[in-house]
């Protein structure tokens, strides 16, 4: 089976939401189900089949990110040496050809990937007509509104 990359950040993040869920939200909802078994009748309790509900959903996702983190190959984009070369966890600048604007994407694992974070997934078309370019170099991409260009303005890790 191929592991899926993630970012250290990514790893984190998703550290992090596990250790919420299981350490505030699980005992939160174990507490709810308790209270709404005192109520009586659990036939017709909507609080304890609300609870319920939660309940599944939260192990759910507990199971779903310790399956990722798992899965995942970490990769620290702080040790890669790749200079102004677009690899996996470049944050990368690209100004428009026609229309001079400016937008910035990180590329990252499909696990984290979230557009409005400006965080691409590697996988996308985006990404992969960047990967492998560098500072200075001319992008074109088929987009669902027609082929655009960019200019890579800058290449950057984080640290």
């Amino acid at each position: 089976m191929k592991r899926a990359p993630l970012t250290q950040k990514g790893a984190n993040r998703l550290r992090a939401e596990l250790e919420h869920l299981k350490s505030v939200k699980r005992p939160q909802i174990i507490e709810a189900i308790a209270e709404a078994r005192a109520h009586g009748d659990l036939r017709e309790n909507a609080e304890y089949h609300a609870a319920r509900e939660q309940q599944s959903f939260t192990e759910g996702r507990i199971n779903e990110l310790e399956n990722t983190l798992a899965n995942a190959e970490i990769i620290d984009t702080s040790k890669l040496k790749p200079g102004s070369r677009i690899v996996f966890g470049a944050i990368v600048e690209l100004q428009d050809m026609h229309s001079d604007e400016a937008v910035r994407y990180q590329i990252v694992g499909d696990l984290e990937a979230d557009i409005k974070q400006r965080m691409i997934s590697v996988s996308s078309p985006v990404a992969r007509a960047l990967i492998g370019k560098s500072e200075g170099d001319t992008v074109h991409i088929d987009t669902p509104g027609g082929r655009k260009s960019f200019e890579v303005v800058e290449v950057r890790y984080e640290e």
